[in-house]
């Protein structure tokens, strides 16, 4: 009888810890969402820049390629000092196949220009991170 108690009982802690850190991931993750949506409606590419692995995929208009966190961060700083953020809104986001999850938006500048923007958050080592954002003309 006691050992079954015992089984039990760490069934029961083991099953609420897993609950608790999905809670957190998907707590951090909401925030993720907020932060890098905050950062593109201001074109803060350092702010976007710090959730970046060591390495990220960026595609811009059609200049696609993987980069280190630093020169990720140059490319979008370039790419913010010619088009000026007037607006982001997310439209969408969700979980893959693969189980990362994503966002899309729709950045709209002052020049005129309208671009479909996505990100995908990957989870390593317990945290979240851009695995790759995406910045087309719609």
């Amino acid at each position: 009888m006691r050992y079954n108690i015992t089984m039990s009982l760490r069934l029961f802690v083991t099953g609420l810890m897993m609950c608790l850190a999905s809670l957190t991931f998907a707590f951090n993750l909401q925030g993720i969402f907020d932060d890098v949506s905050n950062a593109i409606k201001s074109g803060d590419a350092r702010s976007i820049a710090r959730y970046f692995n060591g390495n990220v995929d960026l595609t811009i208009i059609n200049q696609e390629d993987v980069y280190s966190k630093a020169q990720a961060e140059m490319v979008l700083r370039d790419f913010f000092s010619k088009n000026t953020v007037k607006s982001f809104t997310i439209i969408h986001n969700g979980v893959s196949k693969e189980g990362n999850k994503y966002a899309i938006g729709t950045m709209a500048t002052n020049q005129g220009v309208n671009y479909r923007t996505y990100f995908y958050i990957k989870e390593t080592g317990g945290n979240a991170f851009i695995q790759e954002l995406r910045f087309e003309r719609e």
